[in-house]
Parts: C-alpha cells; structure tokens; sequence
C-alpha cells in the first residue's frame, strides 16, 4: 500500500548520480510497460567516462561482474537475491559474478508496476518485476549474443551461453560477458526477446547464496545509520506524550547548557535538539521542559477505545461489504446459532531497526540517505518541506534492519521530520535517530479491531448461515491514499481476509464499520489478514467441532470447487503432520488456512501447555506462492512470518493508559518471541507454473488461528481476544 501522489518529472542530469560514476562497460535498460522502448544511450560523465545510460537494470563491467539493479528495497526480505536470480536466468550468467545494488530514486524507471510509483510493500516486489527482469536478462544475454556473432562472424542461432561465458563450438571460439561488453554496447536492445521454457531453468528454484548475506554478516552492509557526512550533526527528537498534543512553550535552558547540543528547534511533530553526538543530543532532550496542549489529543485508553468499538459491533450495523442469501432468516432458521466477539490490540512493528536517515542539504541540492520504502513519496515530501523542486533531491535507499510495514510510512512522515530539521538547521547534514522508545511509543500501529461473529447449524451440524461485522480505523481514510484505495466508503486494509472466503455458505454477510480514534495507525505485516484470519478460522473450527465435523475435511468439504490451490495446501499440510485429528494427549494440534496477497498458506501447529501458556513446538506449512523463484528464501520467509506472528500473538500489544499515554516503551515491555520458544518448522513449497506471488506476509495469518486452534482442544478454552498473555487493561 502506498500514497496516491503525483508523478514526478525524469531526471536527466545523468553525472548527479553516483552509482554508476566512472563505470565502463554494458549498462542495459528494458521496456516498461505504457512507455516506449528503453534506450540504451552513451553518455559522457564529468570524469571524461563514456557509459551507457544509466536508466537501466544490468550492468556488465570489463571485470565480468553483473550488477543488478534492484528496484525494491532489501529489508531482509530477499529482494536482493530474488531479482538478481531472475537476471542471471536469462543471461546464463553464474551465480558467483551477479551482484546486486539498489536502484536511484527514478519512478520513470523503476515504478512498481502494481502502484505506479516507486516503492516496495503489499508483497509485491517480485510479482510485479518478474517479468521485466526476465526481459532485462534476457535482452541482456542476446546483446552479448550478437556482439559474439560479430566479432567471429558466425551466426548468433550457433552461439551458446553457460555460466557467464559466450561460446562457439563449431569455431572453438569463447569469450566471457566483460570480454564482450564493450562491443555489445553497439548492439541493438531487442524488441520482443524470446524468454526461457521454465522446463530449462537452471537457476530459478535452486538454492543460491543471498547477495547481501556477507556483507551483513562481516559488517560491511551500509545501512543509513552507518552514514556519516563532514560536518554531519545528530538529532534527537522529544514527540508529544499524547496522539495528537502540540507544543505551547519549549524551555531550552538547561538542554543548552549540556555540552555539545547546537540549536533546540521546534518542529512539527515535536522538539528538535541537534547535537554534535547522540549522547549530548539525548541529554538535551531528557533536559527540556515543554507544556503541551492536550485539547486535541486522543486521552482515551485502549480499553475505552475498545469498548466504543464493542458498542458499534451491533448486529446489522455498518455497511455491508458483500453477501448472499438472507443471513437474517438463515440464522432465524437454525437449528442452533453461535456468537463469538472477537479483540485484537494495537501492534507496534518493533523491527528491530527503529527509524533513522541522514539528510543533507547544500547549494541547493538534497541528499537524504534512509531505508525507503518509497523513495518517490519521500522524494516530494522533503521537496515540499524544504521549498525546492523533486529533480534538487536525490533519495538514496539503504539497507533496512526489518520494517513490517513501518517504512511504508503514511504521508512519508519521517521523510518530513527529517526535511524539518534540516529546514530549522539551514545547510548541512543531520542524522535523525529514533530510539527505541521513540518507535514504541510513535504510533502507527496495527489497528485495534472488534469482529462480532455469527453463525448457524443445521440438524446435520452443516453451516447455514455466517455474518461477520468488523470494526476498526480505517488505514487508507482521511490519507494521501484515500483516493487510490477507498470506494463507495469502504477500506478493504480494514477487513481484507474475511472477504471472498474460499468456503460456500449458503447465506452469508460481511459488513465493515469505521471506528474513530486518534492513534495513528499503519499497515503491518499481512495487513487486514493478521485478524481476520484469526477470526474467521478459530469461529470456524468451532462449528466445524460443534457440527461433529473433522477440521481438515470439513474446510475442504466447504471449499470450492474452483478454488482447487486452496485446497492442495490444505490436503499437503495435513499430509505433512499426517493429520487424524487434534489429538487426546498432553500436546493438540491445530489446523489454519490463510489466501493473502495472491499466496495459498496452510499451517498445522502442535501445541502443548507451559504453566498456563501455549508452548509450540512443531508447525507445518505449505505454501504455493507460484513458480518458487528462491526455495530457500520463501522457507525463510514463511519461518519468519511464523515466528513473529506466533511472538505477538502470545504477548505483544501496545495499550494506552486512562491519558492516552502509551504504556510499552521498549522490548521489555513489549514482549517478543524468544529463541528457546521458536518451534520446529518444516516448509514445504508447492510445485507451480503460475507467476510467483508475495511471500513475505502471508506465513504470518494463519500461525496465531492454528496455536488458538489446537490451545482450545487442550484447554476447552476459546481464546477471543489477543495477546494470550498479559491481556489489554
């Protein structure tokens, strides 16, 4: 998800990016959809370096090292292995010469094709560029192709590639891709270049080593708090107490006084101190004595807002969303009827990164060096704070250590606190470091949500009716991104899940209301999915129970016909457990199904009981996200999904006391999974020919359903509200 924002105009002024300065050699740009083929023209740098274009996303240097150019920030996600493997499929290139590097802020190039700006979230990073860095490999592969054929005079249909090298049997002639780059640079880029049969892939779906894993593992990964610029000052920040205070009068007095703070500015989100060090700049802060104007602040607690919430979870209430039949004589007519209310608290991203960038302004110029999620958003915001036009800005994507949705901020809103200081600073560089408590306690949570459930039986235990009300804030209404994602009053973020269910009812409903607060809320992790899920499967496995109905065969009875993907990872995850049931000993099993952002999830999770909490100590998952580009990194990412959901819905919440103060400030507080409490985790992947979809969301959703599934066969407890321990007060 991202902001609805104006395009930017391209950049031309090809000697004010650095990544590709003094390169030589093959720089290959590939056609964008709705724009004219990409040209590859040669540019002359203010070193006298002749180059391709740097519009493009390959570069092969005389050294042989293919560099791919990823559009997509890497937050561990894999963006950076995912893309570049892509590439070197095409191009026949071996693994150990690809490289990857992140793209220039360029929405012109490097747009999402699923948002049309540039920016990377909604797990779409490989969906969308799938193709297009197929095609950028593959143009890739038959420029050197056709430099070959030149150079030897032999037709390009006799030429072979392996491994990086360009071969000529009947000829004995060869030549690496360096060897070649500089004659490929008269080639045409094709038109229409003939891809791979995915029967012949060689490196797709393979186990290969991740481009960034050495260098985070000795160090030398460059993330933005690793910035350092002549000069540079550090910025620590004092945000209201409450959601939604403003300042009245800041005393600076005695923060001045601590040695090495600079300037005390008041800004909008809150009060600047600007510093030589971090020490001095978080000694200036704990130093300043501010008044607050709460008139306009939330002051409610959780516990309030979630009671006003409860309130509008009235049966028939809000605005129906979809449904069929007639729920209401459904119900009526039911031989029994259940009713569930289901809680679900505030979540903070708590990646273990907090937010942090350096930006620096000179002459006019902009650098700003952050983990950006979208880079084209931040661009005009710190082009807007500051007064100056998007082409005097360069954002430069770093290394993210996690995000979770946080670095998809609403309205860039760390972009404008970082343009802010710089604004109140005048010239120079600054680096804005939140702390811990800074990110614990700013907002942008994953929203508090009521679901009001119901359901009926027949005489059969068959489900005759399901009506579900969700109420919470809505994430896209009163933002930027109201106008790309609203329709007819309605927020999908908010109940996406608990639609287009794959399970037949013969009369159902689904209808959203909006509950009103002031804490800032924000995509987190699978989004809508990290409650619906829960709602939906645990309120199902209790029918299902209630009907006399096993739980894997009583959802693939009620799947349809033509959802045949949901059902083959129902049926591979309980061949994988080798499911009978839920059990009758001291550990349960249960069962939870999840479609999000285009993936099929089913995990099993086996269950036991630790003084009263849930321990895990197996899970099974299968996974079809389509074609599996990187094995290794979709078992990786579904292990991760899996143990972050399990963490939060185990202990993590984020409450307000009866002021509207956030209570958690930091880790031990806001309680994470620990490495003892991590479950064993088998993967398995389907085989698929479908174009790959997200898999950095989707393992998450259906682990919490699965462990309150398999908890309610141990315990005879429904678990309706989260976090299992420490429950909102």
């Amino acid at each position: 998800m991202l902001p609805h924002i104006a395009k930017a105009a391209p950049r031309v002024a090809t000697t004010r990016r650095g990544f590709l300065a003094g390169a030589t050699g093959l720089v290959i740009a590939t056609h964008l959809p709705g724009k004219s083929r990409a040209q590859a023209a040669r540019v002359v740098t203010e070193d006298g370096t002749t180059q391709l274009a740097p519009n493009a996303f390959v570069r092969v240097a005389p050294d042989n090292t293919v560099t791919v150019l990823v559009k997509h920030i890497e937050i561990g996600q894999g963006a950076n292995t995912g893309l570049p493997v892509l590439v070197a499929e095409e191009m026949d290139a071996d693994w150990s010469q690809v490289r990857a590097e992140a793209a220039p802020e360029d929405v012109t190039l490097y747009k999402n094709l699923a948002f049309g700006i540039q920016g990377t979230g909604g797990s779409t990073g490989l969906s969308n560029s799938y193709m297009q860095m197929r095609e950028a490999g593959a143009a890739a592969r038959a420029m050197l192709v056709d430099a070959a054929g030149r150079r030897w005079g032999v037709p390009a249909t006799e030429i072979t590639v392996s491994k990086g090298v360009v071969s000529h049997e009947r000829s004995g002639n060869s030549a690496t891709f360096g060897e070649l780059a500089e004659e490929a640079m008269e080639s045409e880029i094709p038109v229409g270049v003939q891809l791979k049969d995915p029967a012949d892939f060689t490196l797709v779906g393979t186990k290969v080593t991740r481009t960034d894993s050495a260098a985070k593992s000795t160090g030398q990964a460059t993330f933005a708090l690793d910035i350092y610029r002549d000069g540079m000052k550090t910025v620590a920040l004092l945000h209201p107490p409450q959601f939604g205070a403003t300042v009245v009068t800041v005393d600076d007095s005695a923060a001045m006084q601590v040695a090495g703070v600079r300037q005390v500015a008041q800004v909008p989100s809150g009060v600047a101190v600007i510093a030589d060090n971090t020490f001095a700049a978080l000694k200036g802060r704990d130093a300043l004595s501010v008044e607050w104007d709460t008139s306009s602040a939330e002051t409610r607690s959780s516990a309030q807002i979630a009671e006003a919430f409860r309130a509008q979870a009235q049966p028939g209430a809000g605005t129906q969303v979809e449904g069929n039949g007639n729920i209401d004589d459904a119900l009526a007519g039911a031989d029994r009827t259940f009713e569930a209310e289901y809680l679900f608290p505030y979540l903070a991203h708590a990646s273990m990164e907090p937010l942090d960038g350096v930006i620096e302004v000179k002459d006019g110029e902009v650098d700003a060096w952050i983990g950006s999620q979208f880079p084209t958003a931040d661009n005009q915001t710190i082009a807007g704070v500051l007064g100056v036009s998007p082409e005097q800005v360069r954002v430069h994507t770093m290394f993210a250590g996690g995000s979770f949705g946080r670095r998809a901020t609403q309205g860039s809103h760390f972009a404008a606190e970082l343009a802010n200081v710089a604004k109140a600073g005048g010239d120079g560089a600054y680096k804005l470091m939140w702390t811990r408590e800074n990110d614990m306690r700013g907002g942008y949570y994953r929203p508090l949500t009521v679901h009001k459930l119901r359901a009926g039986l027949d005489a059969e235990g068959n489900i005759t009716g399901w009506d579900n009300l969700v109420v919470n804030q809505s994430i896209m209404m009163g933002t930027p991104m109201e106008a790309m994602a609203v329709q007819n009053g309605l927020d999908p973020t908010s109940y996406e899940g608990s639609n287009d269910l794959p399970y037949g009812f013969p009369a159902h409903r689904l209808s959203w209301a909006r509950g009103e607060a002031g804490v800032p809320v924000l995509w987190w992790r699978s989004v809508g999915h990290t409650h619906t899920a829960y709602a939906v499967e645990t309120f199902l496995d209790e029918l299902l129970e209630a009907g006399g109905k096993d739980a894997v065969e009583g959802r693939l009875a009620l799947m349809k016909d033509e959802r045949p993907r949901d059902a083959a990872v129902l049926r591979r995850v309980a061949e994988m457990a080798d499911w009978s049931g839920p059990g009758t000993g001291d550990t349960r099993f249960g069962v939870a199904y999840a479609r999000s952002f285009g993936s099929y999830v089913a995990q099993i999770a086996e269950v036991e009981d630790r003084n009263g909490v849930p321990h895990v100590r197996r899970v099974w998952c299968a996974v079809d996200c389509g074609v599996a580009v990187t094995p290794d990194v979709i078992a990786a990412q579904m292990e991760g999904g899996i143990g972050y959901g399990l963490g939060h819905a185990l202990y993590s919440q984020i409450t307000l006391d009866d002021t509207g103060r956030v209570r958690e400030s930091n880790f031990d507080t806001y309680r994470s999974l620990r490495l003892s409490e991590m479950p064993q985790i088998e993967v398995s992947i389907m085989d698929s020919t479908a174009n790959p979809t997200g898999v950095g969301e989707p393992g998450l959703p259906p682990i919490a359903p699965a462990v309150a599934n398999a908890w309610r066969s141990l315990t005879g407890v429904s678990r309706r509200d989260l976090p299992f321990v420490n429950r909102m007060s």
